[in-house]
């Protein structure tokens, strides 16, 4: 998300709304996009390293690091230090993946690349934009306080493609509409039972869904957009895969979508479960499934 419009937060019996900034990242921004936050585990080799809102994800594995999401040009630092703080080597990151092309996602990744070294792997629908440092994106491309520095992709992905290392999988879904490369990754998880061995009692394999962001951004046309004419379409097709996911672990782009900081209090308090929500996924893109239709025929009223 860049201009953010209306978040939902899930809870066991209702959905709540909030209203949060659309103001433009070289406008006033929520001060969580800056604000550090704990680095944690969620569950077995996937670690929280953003920063209270501005979600990035470090994925361990023998052979390396992945990390989704360089956030701001201004984050790496941050990211950087909530790697370290987990033990982790910064340089070790391998590849870089991104939930979509838009400046509070993708701002730090030529940084990182640069300390880093590592391949950039970016969805066909975003790769030119992030190539371009946002100017080929087809709402913010003239607005300079949008823009970041270019980066080189070095893998286009599409749609169902995977990214693997180490033995980790992680699968790339199309997810478009917020940006035309939007992706929303998934993996899978196994946590063993209390003693630690495989196989163990307890052992129990969590399928993880990473939103992209399912969105519609304050000033985005619907219809007749000349720029983007599929953008309607993108929309519906990608709440459709969205609801074919399986998922127990429900993170996304931003720390509001899935309540990171709700579920964090629970997390230290104890609560082994407390990002596992199935039922909250659901109300969540249900909800942001009926915020674009109610959005679509708004526009088409107005036609």
């Amino acid at each position: 998300m860049n201009r953010r419009d209306f978040l939902s937060r899930s809870a066991p019996a209702v959905l709540l709304l909030s209203v949060v900034s659309t103001a433009p990242l070289g406008a006033v921004q929520d001060p969580d996009w800056t604000r550090p936050f704990p680095s944690f585990r969620i569950a077995g080799n996937l670690f929280y390293v953003g920063s209270a809102d501005l979600a990035s994800y470090l994925i361990v594995t023998p052979a390396g690091l992945i990390l989704i999401n360089s956030d701001l040009t201004s984050s790496p630092p941050l990211i950087r230090k909530s790697v370290e703080s987990l033990g982790f080597r910064f340089s070790d990151i391998k590849i870089l993946l991104i939930s979509h092309a838009h400046a509070d996602h993708c701002g730090g990744s030529a940084q990182i690349l640069k300390l880093t070294g590592a391949k950039y792997f970016v969805m066909a629908g975003d790769a030119r934009v992030v190539e371009t440092g946002g100017r080929a994106d087809f709402q913010y491309g003239a607005e300079p306080d949008q823009l970041y520095p270019p980066a080189h992709v070095d893998r286009v992905l599409h749609d169902g493609d995977t990214v693997s290392l180490g033995g980790v999988v992680l699968t790339a879904h199309l997810t478009a509409g917020h940006t035309r490369g939007t992706t929303t990754w998934t993996m899978d998880e196994k946590e063993f039972g209390p003693s630690g061995a495989p196989g163990a009692e307890g052992t129990r394999i969590l399928h993880v869904v990473i939103v992209g962001s399912p969105n519609v951004n304050p000033g985005y046309k619907l219809m007749g957009n000349k720029a983007y004419p599929q953008i309607a379409a993108d929309y519906r097709r990608g709440f459709a895969v969205l609801e074919s996911l399986p998922c127990d672990i429900f993170l996304g782009a931003h720390g509001g979508y899935f309540g990171l900081k709700e579920k964090y209090a629970r997390f230290k308090s104890g609560d082994r479960n407390a990002f596992i929500d199935p039922a909250g996924y659901k109300a969540y893109i249900a909800e942001r499934q009926h915020a674009f239709e109610a959005e679509l025929a708004r526009q088409s009223g107005a036609r």
